[in-house]
């Protein structure tokens, strides 16, 4: 696949980059670098390769999924202004 001038200006212009005419030509032969480097990647056999999330193997730290009111309301509330039985108390806003 290659890149004329008139997609390299709608490329610009859908991005919001200005692209002046004297810098269409350098913009075309990079996006068809970058092209050409896909093309490349679509040739190399990946059969029997598994997906990755990282070059490095790892696995996921898990915690027990547990449900608990987290017993530290009065820390969370601590420095309120006004509370009252663990809840935030505020002015009225709304009459």
């Amino acid at each position: 696949m290659s890149v004329d001038a008139a997609t390299v200006k709608r490329i610009g212009r859908l991005a919001r980059i200005r692209i002046e005419e004297e810098e269409v030509a350098a913009y075309q032969t990079e996006l068809n670098a970058i092209l050409g480097f896909v093309e490349q990647l679509g040739e190399v056999d990946v059969e029997g390769v598994e997906a990755m999330t990282s070059v490095t193997p790892m696995t996921l730290r898990r915690r027990d999924d547990v449900v608990s009111d987290g017993n530290y309301a009065e820390k969370i509330v601590g420095n309120a202004p006004l509370t009252e039985d663990n809840f935030f108390m505020v002015p009225k806003v709304v009459e």
